[in-house]
């Protein structure tokens, strides 16, 4: 059994796809998944669907970078991160990527989730982007502060010297459809680094399809294809990968361990 621990289902909602989607994901043995918020609206999705669908789909709240430009109420965020289905903070993060003229705005938001995560002892899910010191200086700040597992960094793009400093810091790791793109090979040879404990395998659907299915719209039941590359990268049997990030999501974010992974 899999667990997509990054996933946003807004798209397929809308659409009225949610049902045959999760069918797809149970026959390829993608059984529990995270469904990530990063907006007002998101979070109560999110939400609503963990409540829809209980030990199958589990919630995270948060405030994603680009709600800077929105009028943004972080009383209401702190709401719905006390809603018992929520797991998780986030995403949240810093992306400077396409903007290096609201780091500021951007680092002050991201800290705001971060005072969340901290509060109410809940991990959190991490964006970064072209943003890896202000970044990690202030994962560092918060892991300091944290007495379990303080989070992941999801969709991992970062080199090795950022990898070892997360590690260190006590954070997850987390691999989407990006390791089997042919353009990932820096992203690759590191894979097999990470311990087995602090891996973690996600879709980010819709985004990011892995080969065979790039460039076409992502899904649960493709987490197969990423996890048969991370296998092969680090030399070892698909079912390995499945046991380990499944057990490791549902160790980070504090879920009871299901009757048939015992």
């Amino acid at each position: 059994m899999w667990f997509d621990s990054h996933t946003h289902f807004d798209r397929f909602v809308e659409q009225d796809r949610l049902d045959a989607l999760l069918e797809k994901a149970m026959d390829a043995k993608v059984s529990q998944m995270l469904a990530v918020g990063g907006s007002e609206a998101a979070n109560t999705l999110s939400c609503n669907l963990a409540n829809k669908f209980p030990d199958m789909i589990y919630a995270s709240a948060g405030y994603d970078r680009d709600m800077i430009n929105s009028e943004y109420n972080l009383v209401k965020l702190e709401q719905q991160v006390l809603d018992p289905k929520v797991c998780a903070i986030g995403e949240t993060g810093l992306d400077y990527f396409h903007n290096q003229n609201n780091k500021k705005e951007q680092k002050q938001l991201f800290g705001e989730n971060l005072e969340l995560a901290y509060r109410y002892k809940k991990p959190v899910i991490v964006h970064s982007r072209a943003a890896d010191g202000d970044t990690l200086a202030m994962l560092k700040e918060h892991s300091s502060r944290m007495s379990i597992c303080p989070g992941v960094l999801h969709c991992f793009t970062l080199d090795k010297s950022c990898a070892t400093q997360l590690l260190d810091m006590g954070y997850m790791i987390s691999f989407s459809g990006i390791v089997t793109f042919a353009n990932a090979n820096d992203l690759r040879n590191i894979v097999s680094y990470i311990p087995s404990d602090k891996l973690l395998i996600e879709t980010d659907a819709p985004y990011l399809a892995p080969v065979p299915n790039r460039g076409k719209e992502n899904e649960p039941a493709f987490l197969v294809d990423t996890g048969l590359k991370i296998a092969e990268l680090r030399g070892c049997l698909v079912e390995e990968v499945a046991e380990i990030t499944t057990e490791n999501a549902i160790h980070m974010f504090g879920l009871e361990k299901r009757s048939h992974y015992d």
